[in-house]
């Protein structure tokens, strides 16, 4: 009965999140069916499993998601990342719009700024660029998502993505865990999607089709996706930006030049990567064997201080360049600290529904299966976060429970092989980057409604693009650490 419960559970949270209902009934209302056919006591599986489970979720990342918002924000307000993807745009001209278009997102989201915040800059300037060059609109969601969601997502060093951060507590690991093998799997995501694109843009000409009649202004289509409210339930578990704060606040007459709205994508990276290497391997940090520290080592909380400190010095960057720019600074702070919370507590729902799962007899059944996977540990927690992520609909989601139920398990076994756990932390964030972006994942939706195409039309070039090439990436990734390892 108490893995039938699992079944259950799951298909409720996955038919009622399809529907575009909130997650933060659905889940702890999924969770309590969990416990139930376990024969579990009800109110305590809410308010002693459900509930501290997604408290510390809350209590590890709710800094990134507050910080990373605020500075996506600013940086839409100030028009730095219109004045980034101008400047992509402008350099490689419609007759490479393609790649313009996934260079502009690689570059924005990979600075950190919010996913959302980059579909709605990136779509109308997308939408001109390919009226311009006479690409199918349908190709334009793929496009935006192969620069957005894939490897700056999951693979590139040094990402301040949520996902690459997730990992990092687990695994005492930095946000450039795996360098090498992460950029190899960043060629393969981008070599493999530029190579379906461009070959789909050829066949189009072939065949004589155009951009199309659009079915509405870019403009139009953007306000109409930020307030719908189906796209802001799903939105809210796939990424770290509430899309109806999008409209919240004025931006910026004037763009700033190139080289000033680049300087605080600089910093982030920049930073990031002195924190992680040089500032904090040198801090005396024993106070953090304190109870009132929390008991710790510096591998568990160090790669957060890294992101949260990069994305701190990014934000007074922008403030600094742009004071005078941003039209009400103080709306567009508090539109960012906004769009924050609806994200954090609804991928924390999920979080809580999975550690009732992983409390409940049945799951050691599950725990054994995945275990029991077939080509070693990277194979099986490979698998463990893709249908986890497939099934929430959400990277992020999907990798937390995961970790949660069996990241002290591949722990103790990277300790007993002698497996570096930045490779495991690498092969899970790709891992739960491929088969989350499913029909009913919400940045897809979003991004299918702000380009004003539909999944018949755009859902395939996106699944060759996103899914395919993180697949092919992560196969690579497994492949070449299993025979050499993290490097």
């Amino acid at each position: 009965m108490g893995l039938l419960g699992i079944l259950v559970g799951l298909a409720g949270l996955i038919y009622f999140a399809f529907k575009g209902s909130s997650i933060l009934i659905i889940a702890p209302l999924a969770g309590l069916i969990v416990a139930a056919f376990a024969g579990e006591p009800l109110l305590a599986s809410w308010t002693q499993t459900f509930m501290p489970n997604a408290a510390q979720f809350v209590a590890q990342f709710f800094p990134l998601f507050l910080l990373g918002a605020i500075f996506g924000k600013l940086m839409e307000d100030s028009g730095s990342v219109t004045s980034v993807a101008r400047f992509m745009t402008q350099k490689l001209g419609s007759q490479r719009a393609i790649l313009a278009v996934v260079l502009a997102g690689a570059i924005v989201t990979y600075g950190g700024v919010s996913l959302f915040v980059a579909f709605f800059v990136l779509v109308p300037m997308a939408v001109e660029l390919f009226r311009t060059a006479d690409i199918p609109r349908r190709l334009m969601p793929a496009a935006v998502a192969l620069g957005t969601t894939t490897f700056t997502m999951s693979a590139m060093p040094g990402s301040p993505s949520i996902n690459n951060a997730i990992p990092m507590p687990f695994f005492g690991t930095t946000p450039f865990a795996a360098p090498g093998l992460g950029l190899i799997a960043s060629v393969v995501m981008l070599g493999f999607g530029m190579w379906w694109l461009k070959r789909a843009e050829e066949k189009a000409r072939a065949a004589g089709e155009g951009f199309g009649e659009p079915v509405t202004e870019p403009r139009s289509s953007v306000e109409r996706a930020a307030e719908d409210p189906i796209v802001r339930e799903r939105a809210s578990t796939s990424g770290s930006f509430d899309p109806t704060e999008i409209e919240r606040s004025s931006e910026a007459e004037k763009i700033p030049p190139i080289f000033l709205a680049a300087l605080p994508i600089i910093m982030v990276v920049g930073v990031n990567l002195i924190m992680s290497f040089a500032v904090l391997p040198r801090m005396d940090v024993s106070f953090l064997a304190e109870e009132r520290w929390g008991g710790v080592a510096l591998a568990s909380v160090g790669g957060v201080w890294s992101v949260i400190t990069a994305l701190l010095a990014a934000i007074v960057t922008v403030i600094a360049i742009n004071f005078r720019r941003v039209p009400i600074l103080r709306a567009t702070m508090a539109a960012g600290a906004n769009a924050s919370v609806l994200p954090i507590l609804s991928v924390a729902s999920l979080v809580g529904f999975g550690a009732i799962v992983a409390a409940t007899p049945a799951f050691e059944e599950v725990r054994n299966w995945v275990l029991g996977i077939q080509g070693g540990p990277l194979v099986s927690l490979a698998v463990a976060t893709n249908i986890l992520a497939a099934l929430t609909g959400s990277a992020s989601g999907g990798l937390t429970i995961a970790l949660d139920a069996l990241g002290p398990t591949y722990m103790r076994l990277a300790h007993e092989i002698g497996m570096d756990p930045a490779l495991m932390h690498r092969v899970a964030v790709i891992g739960s980057g491929t088969l989350d972006s499913l029909p009913h994942n919400g940045a897809v939706v979003t991004l299918l409604s702000v380009c004003g195409v539909s999944h018949r039309e755009g859902y395939l070039d996106i699944v060759m693009a996103s899914v395919v090439s993180a697949i092919l990436a992560l196969v690579a990734v497994i492949v070449l650490g299993t025979v050499g390892g993290s490097f």
